[in-house]
């Protein structure tokens, strides 16, 4: 069933990070070059690699179509005023409560607490939802990285999905790290 929700306006904020729907002048270029990283596009398996300008415009189009179906918001993360990374929610089951957040960011914007705000800002966001209670995300477990930024962000690691899915610029099956946070933990 399809999430009724719109993108905010303004932008969701916390001074230092910025998050906006993409499409503006300059995203196909970020898009591009981040994608374009090692480590995202082996961790990122469904991501073309190597990835194109067409490939950015044809990402670009399907958040803007994920936003009019209510299945999916994706947003920009800017800082400064440029775009350095994504974060996506999936309202994946919206009658349940349910939704799952996924994100990456660019390699110069790493290892700043970047990710992490983002990560805070659309959980937020989320939880303003009427009926939202749950927000999960899914980390390789070899992604350090990302398991981080969950944890820092306040997520709780629920266990792990072994041999969830086969990701093949790995070689490997993929061990996802399942994390959660509950309405009722934001903040705290």
């Amino acid at each position: 069933m399809p999430m009724s929700v719109s993108a905010p306006d303004p932008p969701l904020t916390d001074g230092v990070v910025t998050l906006r729907p993409w499409g503006e002048e300059g995203d196909v270029e970020a898009i591009v070059a981040a994608c374009n990283d090692r480590a995202i596009a082996e961790f990122l398996d469904m991501i073309p690699s190597p990835y194109t300008d067409d490939d950015a415009r044809d990402y670009i189009e399907r958040t803007r179509q994920g936003w009019a179906e209510g299945k999916t918001s994706n947003f920009a993360v800017l800082v400064d005023g440029a775009a350095i990374g994504s974060i996506g929610v999936h309202w994946l089951e919206p009658d349940q409560g349910l939704a799952e957040v996924g994100y990456w960011v660019a390699p110069e914007a790493r290892g700043q607490g970047i990710c992490t705000r983002a990560v805070r800002l659309v959980s937020g966001w989320v939880f303003e939802r009427p009926g939202m209670e749950r927000l999960q995300l899914r980390a390789d477990e070899q992604n350090a990285a990302s398991r981080k930024v969950a944890e820092k962000a306040g997520f709780t690691q629920e266990g792990i999905l072994r041999s969830s899915r086969y990701n093949p610029r790995l070689a490997r099956r993929i061990n996802f790290v399942m994390y959660s946070l509950l309405r009722r933990e934001l903040g705290s």
